[in-house]
C-alpha cells in the first residue's frame, strides 16, 4: 500500500518526493502529521500517464513497503545484531585517522590491489559487463550522479548508485533504484565478500583498506543486483582512485574542479586536473562544465593524447525544465544538472536505448519529460537540504509533541573547500529570503508544521560550524561571511561545536547517541572562534585567552541569541564571546538551540550547518531522532 504523507510517499523506506510535471502540486496534501491513502484527482490522471516513466520506481517502493512490514513482524534482533558486527568488521579497516594523508602503499600497487580483490571475488570479467557512467570533480561530482541516476530510473532502467562519504549509515552509499539497499541485502552480499577476502588473508593476502572494501562490495552488489547502468563517483582524485578499475565505462564526467586535497593530488589545479582526468579512456566519451584555463588545457591535453571525445557542458537552462524545480537546490546545481543531461543522453545512445524509449525524439534542446521527473526527485542529504524542526512544548496521547511554539530551521550543507563554501554562502542567503514568504523546497525530513507558518517572528541566522583540521578555515570562514553579506545575509551568531562522529568507528543510522557528557579537548574550536571573531570584528581583543580549552562543560544563556551581532553577547571569561560561542558538544547543542526557541515562541532561528559534512551527519542524525 502507498501512503502520502505530507506529499511524500511513505513507504517505510526513505521518503521518495512525488512531482507533478510543472511542480504546481503534490498529491493530496494532508493536515501536517496526518496521512491521506488517496492522491487527489488531477495528481492521479498525472500519475497514471507517467506511468511509462516510472512503472520500475513505484514497483520498488511498493516492494519496500512489503519487505519493511515483513521486518517488522520479526520478533528477534538478530538481523540487528549482524548488522552491528558487520559495522564492528568495517571498522578493522580503518586504517588511519581521518585527516591522515601519509602515503601507505604505492597508488599503483593499490589498483593492481583493487583487481586481486575482484579475482578473489570472481568479479573481475563480470564487472566489464556493467554499463557504467564514471564522474570525478572536486565539488559536484556527487550531485552530478544523484542528477544522472535519477534520470535513467525515471526513463526505466534498473538503476546502481556508488557515491562517498556517507552521513548516517554506510548503506547510503549503495543505492538500487533509487533507495539504499536494504539491510538484508547489505549483510548478505557484505558476509559473502568478507569471508572470501578472510579467507585469502590466511594466505597472505592483506584485507583491503575501508574504501577498497566499500568499492569491490558496490561492485559485487550492482552484479549480483543485475543493474542496467551503473554509476559509479569517484572517492578522491580518479587516475589512482579505487573505482578506477573500470576499463571501459559507457561514458566519463568531470564536474567542476578546485583546490582540495592538495596534500595528495598536488598544489596547483593542474596537478588536480592531471588526476581528475586519469578516469578518461581511450575514444571512450567525455564531458566536463566550464573550467579555469589551467584546468581546461590539462583536460583537453589528456583527452587529444587518448582520443577521447571531449565536450564542455553549459550549465542547464532553466526554460528547458517548463517551470520544474530542481530536486536539488542551489544555482550551482544547474551546472550539475547540465552535466548529467548530457552524460544520461549519451549513455542512452551508446548502450542503444534512446532511439527505442524516445522513438519521436531527437537529439537536439528538447527535454524528455523523463529527464525532467528525474532531475525534479534527485535527492541526495548533506547538500542544500533544508530540515524544518518545529519545537513543541506540548504532547499528545501518543507521547508525541504536538503544539508548536518555536521555529527552528536547519540548512545543511557539507561544503568544506572555498568554493563550495561560497556556492553554499550564495544558496543559504537564497533560501533564506524565499523562506521569508514561500516554501522552501524540502529535499529531506519534514517534522510537523510547514514553512512560512508565522511570519511575524524575528528571524536570525546562525552558523553551527567544524571543519576538518586538514582545511583551512582562514580561508573557509571568509569567504562564507562575505559571499552571505553581498547577498544581505548576516549570521547573528556563530558557534562552534566539535563533532560526534568517531574517526575509528563505521555506525549504523541506528547506533546509539552518545550523551557527549564528557569534557573534550576544544582547542581547534577556540582558533575556529578566533578566526571568526576576526572576520566579523577584525579584532582578536573580545577573546579570553585564559580559557582551558579541555575545561567546557557550560552553555551559553538562553539570551545569547538576543540583539544584532556583534553587539551583543553573554559575560566576559565565558565560553561565549561578542558575537560566537564554542560549544561543549552537538547533541547538547541541537537540544539549547530548541530550548531558544521553545522559550521565545516569537523567534525563528535559520541555522547553516556547514564545513564538513561529517558535522552534516552527525546534525542529521540527532534530527532524525
Amino acid at each position: 500500500m502507498l501512503i502520502y504523507v505530507n506529499g511524500f510517499l511513505k513507504c517505510g523506506a526513505p521518503l521518495v518526493p512525488f512531482f507533478s510535471h510543472k511542480r504546481e502540486s503534490f498529491f493530496t496534501k494532508p493536515t501536517p502529521g496526518s496521512y491521506s491513502l488517496t492522491p487527489s484527482p488531477r495528481d492521479r490522471l498525472y500519475f497514471n500517464s507517467s506511468l511509462r516513466y516510472s512503472s520500475k520506481a513505484v514497483q520498488v517502493v511498493e516492494n519496500s513497503a512489503t519487505d519493511m512490514g515483513a521486518k517488522e513482524e520479526k520478533a528477534d534482533s538478530a538481523a540487528l545484531t549482524s548488522y552491528d558486527d558487520a559495522m564492528d568488521a568495517l571498522s578493522t579497516l580503518i586504517s588511519r585517522r581521518r585527516g591522515d594523508r601519509s602515503p601507505t602503499i604505492g597508488s599503483r600497487d593499490k589498483l593492481e590491489q583493487v583487481v586481486s580483490y575482484l579475482k578473489i571475488l570472481g568479479l573481475e570479467d563480470k564487472i566489464k559487463e556493467l554499463k557504467v557512467i564514471h564522474v570525478a570533480g572536486t565539488k559536484g561530482k556527487g550531485s552530478t550522479c544523484v542528477f544522472c541516476e535519477a534520470i535513467l530510473r525515471n526513463c526505466g532502467f534498473r538503476t546502481g548508485l556508488f557515491t562517498s562519504p556517507h552521513l548516517m549509515d554506510v548503506r547510503e552509499r549503495f543505492r538500487i533504484d533509487g533507495l539504499d539497499i536494504s539491510e538484508e541485502k547489505f549483510l548478505q552480499y557484505f558476509w559473502e565478500c568478507w569471508k572470501l577476502l578472510k579467507e585469502k588473508a590466511v594466505d597472505g593476502v592483506t584485507m583491503p583498506p575501508l574504501f577498497q572494501f566499500l568499492t569491490v562490495l558496490a561492485f559485487k552488489i550492482f552484479v549480483c543486483e543485475k543493474v542496467d547502468v551503473a554509476v559509479i563517483e569517484v572517492g578522491l582524485g580518479g587516475k589512482l582512485d579505487s573505482t578506477n578499475v573500470i576499463q571501459k565505462p559507457v561514458v566519463c564526467g568531470i564536474a567542476s574542479l578546485g583546490m582540495d586535497h592538495m596534500d595528495i593530488l598536488g598544489h596547483t589545479l593542474a596537478d588536480i586536473a592531471f588526476h581528475k582526468a586519469g578516469i578518461f579512456k581511450p575514444q571512450i566519451p567525455a564531458f566536463t562544465v566550464p573550467q579555469l584555463s589551467e584546468a581546461m588545457e590539462v583536460l583537453k591535453e589528456t583527452a587529444n593524447n587518448l582520443k577521447v571525445p571531449l565536450e564542455v557542458i553549459a550549465p542547464l537552462d532553466l526554460k528547458k525544465l517548463d517551470g520544474i524545480e530542481l530536486g536539488l537546490s542551489g544555482d550551482h546545481q544547474l551546472v550539475n544538472a547540465g552535466l548529467a543531461v548530457s552524460l544520461s543522453r549519451c549513455w542512452l545512445q551508446r548502450t542503444g536505448n534512446w532511439d527505442k524509449i524516445f522513438p519521436n525524439g531527437s537529439n537536439g534542446t528538447d527535454m524528455p519529460v523523463a529527464f525532467c521527473r528525474g532531475l525534479a526527485t534527485a535527492r541526495l542529504h548533506g547538500r542544500a537540504q533544508v530540515v524544518h524542526d518545529i519545537v513543541s512544548d506540548q504532547k499528545d496521547s501518543s507521547g508525541s509533541l504536538r503544539t508548536p511554539c518555536g521555529d527552528l530551521i536547519f540548512y545543511l550543507d557539507g561544503a568544506h573547500s572555498p568554493e563550495s563554501m561560497e556556492a553554499c554562502g550564495r544558496w543559504f542567503s537564497s533560501a533564506v529570503r524565499g523562506n521569508k514568504s514561500l516554501p522552501t523546497p524540502v529535499n529531506g525530513y519534514r517534522r510537523n508544521g510547514e514553512f512560512g507558518r508565522d511570519l511575524n517572528r524575528v528571524s536570525k541566522q546562525i552558523l553551527l560550524f567544524n571543519c576538518m583540521e586538514v582545511r583551512d578555515p582562514q580561508v573557509l570562514l571568509p569567504k562564507l561571511v562575505t559571499t552571505c553579506a553581498s547577498s544581505g545575509t548576516h549570521f547573528s551568531r556563530a558557534l562552534f561545536v566539535p563533532t560526534m562522529s568517531t574517526y575509528n568507528k563505521v555506525i549504523s543510522g541506528a547506533s546509539a547517541i552518545p550523551l557527549d557528557t564528557r569534557r573534550k579537548d576544544l582547542t581547534w574550536q577556540f582558533r575556529l572562534q578566533k578566526l571568526w571573531e576576526r572576520s566579523i570584528q577584525g579584532t582578536d581583543t573580545a577573546l579570553d585567552h585564559t580559557l582551558n580549552p579541555d575545561g567546557i562543560t557550560s552553555l551559553p544563556p538562553h539570551d545569547f541569541l538576543c540583539g544584532d551581532a556583534p553587539h551583543c553577547g553573554g559575560p566576559a571569561g565565558g565560553t561565549h564571546i561578542t558575537s560566537s560561542a564554542v560549544m561543549p558538544s552537538l547533541p547538547l547543542t541541537i537540544n539549547w538551540l530548541r530550548d531558544c526557541v521553545r522559550r521565545n515562541p516569537s523567534l525563528k532561528l535559520e541555522v547553516l550547518v556547514t564545513g564538513s559534512l561529517h558535522l552534516v551527519g552527525d546534525v542529521l542524525r540527532l534530527l532524525k531522532r
